[in-house]
């Protein structure tokens, strides 16, 4: 794919300037467009009026330059045009710099922050013309063009993104979520090995589980068997690939002869569009009016992967947004060491490294406080309901570290439970890191290391449960 990124009107002009440097003997001329209609139909009319009114007078209309002065510009309304304004014919070279600058930023105007660069050859002619194609005819780049942006989109082919947000990095909220599975990762969707249970029946002996009674679908599969060079008495694991990918995924706009007897004994026939099994049980499903039905059909479906997001449960424009190669997806699929050894190793320079460096400190602060409290084997995407106690107790543990608050009573009942002996010397670091930032911290525990390095110690007992409940000894 290629990258999206904004660019400045000082940027688009330096490329639009290197785009002369391979030129031999006189400088390079080009001309600055606005693409203000890709692909529609219309006369547009009222464009070219208002065009004239503000000062334009050439426009390429598909592919063709044309005056604006004179006879009024008749299209056909009925097909699709491709409408650039021109605003300018510049020489690549660094005097000519103010006012290449000053026609991108008219053109982007325009064009919603969009520049179409046609270079001229020796003789002055737009290099299309001598045997190459013309964006302006057919929607793509020609030989010799070149599409500039200043929006966050692609210049080529105009996919466009809206300013990115923090809100657009969470599944939970629609402006990330992805737009087929809702965020969830996941789709309930029409299983083959569950349509197919029995590779060894024929099409005669039901071997397609939801359509194996009725009178209308065995008899559309024998057609559709028939017409793809095979037979309903074929066992499915014998039929030819070929034919099993016809019957379960359909024909597209294949026509298909159907001869069809009715159940009162009358035939008939007709012609259709074969859907494809798995298509018809989605369909039906979605179309059942009873319960019953609905819940027939669903025997046959099973939980996947989303296809749109490949169970990464954003949408794929903000999956395709990275740092250092790797994006959100990536990151919470890291361990919370890996993603500190990752965090600590970015390097950012220019405005990039004043945009990004106070955050990617917090970051790196927040991921610290976990593996300090001896989660450092957790991943970012772990699910809470699956983290025991004690795990569910460190990390809020190292929230109130990270959130830095201070004459704060912290109670933890034991926070050691399923914690290596090895890792006891960091948790009680940190234990000892809450409390000199001016807290008290107290906490319910029997491992010894902990105890001892405790500041004040009361031993409840005699005994546990409703034999305990008495100051032993405190100190």
């Amino acid at each position: 794919g290629r990258e999206i990124k904004k660019q400045t009107t000082d940027q688009v002009t330096d490329e639009i300037l290197r785009l002369g440097d391979g030129a031999q003997g006189e400088a390079t001329k080009a001309i600055l467009m606005a693409p203000v209609v890709a692909g529609r139909k219309g006369e547009f009319t009222k464009l070219f009026a208002d065009l004239q009114k503000e000062g334009f007078s050439r426009v390429r209309i598909d592919g063709e330059i044309v005056k604006m002065t004179g006879e009024p510009i008749t299209l056909n309304k009925k097909i699709k045009h491709f409408i650039d304004v021109v605003v300018d014919r510049v020489t690549l070279k660094e005097s000519a710099t103010s006012r290449i600058a000053e026609g991108v930023e008219l053109a982007c105007k325009l064009a919603s922050g969009r520049v179409l660069v046609q270079v001229l050859g020796p003789d002055g002619a737009p290099l299309g013309e001598a045997g190459g194609t013309s964006s302006g005819a057919t929607g793509g780049l020609g030989e010799g063009e070149h599409l500039f942006s200043l929006a966050l989109a692609c210049p080529e082919h105009g996919h466009s993104m809206d300013e990115l947000q923090p809100r657009d990095f969470s599944f939970n909220a629609p402006y990330g979520a992805c737009p087929d599975c809702l965020g969830i990762g996941s789709r309930d969707e029409v299983d083959a090995s569950l349509v197919v249970p029995d590779p060894s029946l024929t099409l005669n002996e039901g071997v397609i589980a939801p359509f194996k009674s009725g009178n209308y679908y065995p008899q559309v599969l024998r057609a559709v068997a028939e017409h793809v060079g095979t037979d309903a008495d074929t066992p499915w694991e014998d039929m030819p690939k070929k034919a099993q990918k016809a019957i379960m995924n359909g024909l597209g706009n294949e026509k298909v002869r159907v001869d069809y007897r009715t159940v009162d004994g009358r035939d008939t026939y007709w012609y259709i569009e074969w859907e494809g099994v798995l298509a018809a049980v989605k369909r039906r499903y979605t179309e059942a009016q009873s319960d019953a039905q609905r819940e027939k059909l669903a025997a046959y479906f099973a939980t996947v992967p989303c296809e749109t997001c490949g169970g990464k449960r954003l949408k794929p424009e903000i999956l395709a947004v990275t740092v250092d190669g790797k994006s959100i997806h990536d990151v919470t699929e890291m361990s919370a060491a890996e993603s500190l050894a990752f965090f600590e190793g970015l390097r950012f320079t220019g405005q990039a490294a004043v945009i990004a460096l106070p955050i990617v400190k917090e970051i790196r602060e927040r991921l610290r406080f976990l593996v300090d409290v001896g989660l450092d084997y957790l991943t970012l995407e772990r699910a809470t309901a699956t983290l025991s106690g004690g795990e569910a107790q460190r990390i809020r543990l190292a929230t109130q570290i990270g959130a830095g608050l201070m004459g704060v009573l912290y109670i933890l009942d034991e926070p050691s439970i399923g914690l290596h002996q090895r890792d006891n010397e960091r948790l009680i670091a940190t234990l000892e890191r809450l409390r000199d930032l001016g807290n008290t911290v107290v906490v319910v525990e029997h491992d010894e290391d902990t105890i001892r390095a405790a500041d004040f110690v009361v031993d409840m007992g005699p005994g546990a449960g409703e034999h305990g409940g008495h100051v032993i000894a405190a100190g």
